[in-house]
């Protein structure tokens, strides 16, 4: 079978399993009895090794394989969890997630772990514990009822082998119940809350229709007793009798039981199809195929569905989109200046559809920070114990949306925020104890949308910002003067950290960028059009908030006008436009300044930076100023005029237009015109 075609599906899916097994891991260690548990990470295991397997990636495979035994054993009750076991399996799950990613940077896959499974085969061997009898109640074994395809066969076998009970349910209703369909209903819902239903009969749609007698049969997945579920069942109204056997597997002949895993193990690598995005947790094997039983479940009523799109397509649709803007741009500068009836009828309606696309296009690539969010609480435990701290991780806000291209830059500023708060931030719990605060501290990672904009913030418990420390440390480094400092506001002084090289680090550790700083941090935030404050108390705690654009793609901006020539000044970073007498400006320090709104804001004429040409001097009365703002730092931009806003194409300059000062890119205006994009955060000192 030819599976290079499958990579790139094997690649997400097993992503996906291993992020599960991390989280289930996670609770894991909190509940450790939980036997629940155990079983949710042994089927994300289970899957994972068939996938590898089918795959061909044996390393892979074998991993899984020995991590999936000691899950086993851990679950039918042979050993118990420790901090020791659960510690193998996290570095288990570890060396699994750098395979999967030298897999999808086109390597093999191969890794030494030849300790870790030593480890694992050690914890499996070692604690045996005699199993404990329990009492069951006999179910009766019949022939089958219901007809089952390869699939379903296959469902059943293996659910059985993971220590799921398979039942043929039947439910007789009252021969004067009115409500046959609502009925169905509500055994229906009972079901689902304990298991999986696999089939009915008749089906799904023809109970809604109440297109049967009294009675109908259900095969059901579940990890309750025959006996538990009778009663449940019988709790319905109307309900006269339930009746549940174990479904008779031998009858499944052994043929059939090989095509039905050959039909899994392809389905597992060419899940193409729609998947059902309802919760798929606490299910039994091939969860993430689509079953009949999922089929039959959706119709009441129809659930979500999604599909697997590669971002490249999106990109390119995108791309195609953007230049489509540019032509409504200069289409509706020719409606503009034909003034045809029909014409302007016809533009005004495309530019309605054009923005709806537009809202539907944006959404296809808006990703949940759950994403990158996910990674974090197995990385607090991991500093937990390499620093000796207690520390508590809240997530916020993990569905909040961004665009793709904003998700996949974020990831790196935020380990190295998260890390700087746990190791600069929350004290040793000796010190927490002294300050009568409690031992375990917390850091929060929140995410929430705010008008065009999506903030992240990471707030931690903490020691705070030594002001002192940091200005003693920053007035010795060069980066403020003493005099400079006097007039400093607090989060002026917060924000000095953000300074390249600067650290307060008394030891240079590994844990948050060995003395680097959060310089970096701060360059790739602004790079994606954000902004990045700082709130701290001493001893209380800080917050550092991100700021970040919805998307990078289609931007709102102001057009200006200097010259003849057009410029393009984003609509984020603008505070208001202002028309300001030549006599309101005032010099300081060889800086052009004007009051505004009792605030000193200097002045930056954009003629002067961008070098254009005067064909004659001006001496206008009046000057026209756009107020823009970097945090808490205020300029004003001078322009000749205000042309408007307008929604323009963000385009790169190209790799022989790099590092152009104060330039961040440019547009297709709607006359075919280039206009260059102003960066306000270069312009801002």
């Amino acid at each position: 079978m030819e599976v290079n075609q499958y990579l790139e599906m094997f690649i997400e899916e097993s992503k996906e399993h291993l992020q599960a097994c991390s989280e289930h891991l996670l609770e894991l260690e909190k509940n450790p009895d939980d036997l629940a548990i155990v079983g949710e990470i042994f089927r994300s295991a289970h899957t994972l090794k068939g996938m590898s397997a089918t795959m061909g990636f044996e390393d892979l495979a074998d991993l899984t394989h020995k991590m999936e035994n000691v899950l086993d054993a851990i679950r039918n009750e042979k050993i118990h969890v420790s901090p020791e076991i659960l510690d193998i399996v996290f570095e288990s799950v570890d060396h699994l997630e750098e395979m999967v990613m030298d897999i999808a940077n086109g390597g093999d896959g191969k890794r030494d772990v030849s300790s870790t499974v030593a480890q694992l085969k050690r914890i499996e061997s070692g604690e045996e514990a005699i199993p404990q009898v329990v009492a069951t109640v006999e179910v009766p074994q019949v022939s089958s009822v219901l007809e089952y395809d390869s699939f379903e066969q296959t469902v059943i076998t293996q659910s059985a082998e993971q220590g799921f009970n398979a039942f043929e349910i039947s439910v007789r209703l009252r021969e004067d119940c009115l409500l046959k369909a609502a009925r169905v209903f509500m055994v229906f819902e009972i079901l689902e809350k304990d298991g999986d239903v696999i089939k009915s009969a008749p089906s799904v749609e023809k109970l809604e229709d109440e297109q049967f007698d009294q009675q109908f049969y259900v095969a059901f997945v579940t990890k309750e007793s025959a006996e538990d579920m009778q009663k449940k069942l019988m709790k319905v109204s109307e309900v006269e009798e339930v009746n549940i056997a174990t479904i008779n597997q031998v009858q499944f002949s052994e043929k059939q039981q090989y095509e039905a895993s050959q039909e899994v193990a392809a389905t597992a690598t060419a899940t193409a199809e729609v998947v059902d995005t309802q919760d798929t947790t606490a299910k039994p094997a091939a969860e993430k195929t689509t079953t009949p039983a999922k089929a039959d479940k959706s119709h009441a009523p129809v659930g979500n569905k999604t599909i697997r799109v590669n971002i490249e397509r999106l990109d390119i649709l995108m791309n195609l989109f953007e230049e489509l803007v540019i032509d409504r741009g200069r289409l509706q500068s020719i409606s503009s200046e034909v003034n045809h009836g029909e014409l302007n009828e016809t533009v005004e309606r495309m530019s309605r559809v054009m923005g709806d696309l537009q809202t539907i296009i944006l959404t296809m690539r808006m990703v949940p920070v759950e994403t990158v969010f996910n990674r974090f609480p197995k990385m607090i435990r991991q500093l937990s114990r390499d620093l000796n701290k207690k520390i508590n991780l809240e997530i916020i806000g993990a569905e909040t949306e961004l665009d793709r291209t904003v998700i996949d830059e974020i990831g790196d500023p935020l380990v190295h925020l998260i890390r700087n708060s746990v190791d600069h931030g929350i004290e040793n719990p000796t010190t927490r104890r002294a300050k009568g605060k409690p031992e375990e501290g917390t850091v929060v990672l929140r995410a929430y949308h705010s008008g065009n904009y999506v903030f992240i913030e990471i707030e931690d418990d903490g020691a705070g910002i030594n002001r002192d420390k940091v200005l003693s440390k920053a007035i010795a480094k060069g980066i403020v003067t003493q005099e400079q400092s006097l007039a400093m506001s607090d989060n002026q002084i917060n924000e000095l950290i953000l300074a390249s090289g600067f650290s307060t680090a008394d030891v240079i550790s590994d844990v948050s960028g060995r003395g680097v700083g959060l310089d970096v941090v701060k360059t790739t935030i602004e790079s994606l059009g954000g902004n990045i404050s700082i709130e701290s108390t001493q001893d209380v705690g800080s917050i550092f908030s991100i700021q970040l654009p919805l998307t990078l793609s289609i931007i709102s901006v102001m057009l200006v006008e200097i010259e003849k020539e057009i410029y393009a000044i984003p609509l984020s970073s603008i505070i208001e436009t202002s028309i300001i007498r030549t006599s309101d400006i005032m010099n300081a320090h060889n800086q052009k300044v004007i009051d505004f709104r009792g605030k000193v804001v200097p002045l930056v004429f954009l003629e002067e930076i961008f070098e254009v040409p005067r064909k004659e001097l001006q001496d206008d009365e009046f000057h026209s100023v756009v107020i823009v703002r970097k945090g808490e730092k205020l300029a004003g931009l001078v322009v000749d005029s205000f042309i408007g806003q307008q929604e323009i194409v963000l385009k790169s300059l190209g790799n022989y237009l790099t590092n152009i000062f104060a330039i961040s890119g440019a547009t297709i205006l709607g006359n075919g015109k280039v206009a260059l994009i102003v960066d306000c955060n270069a312009l801002i000192k």
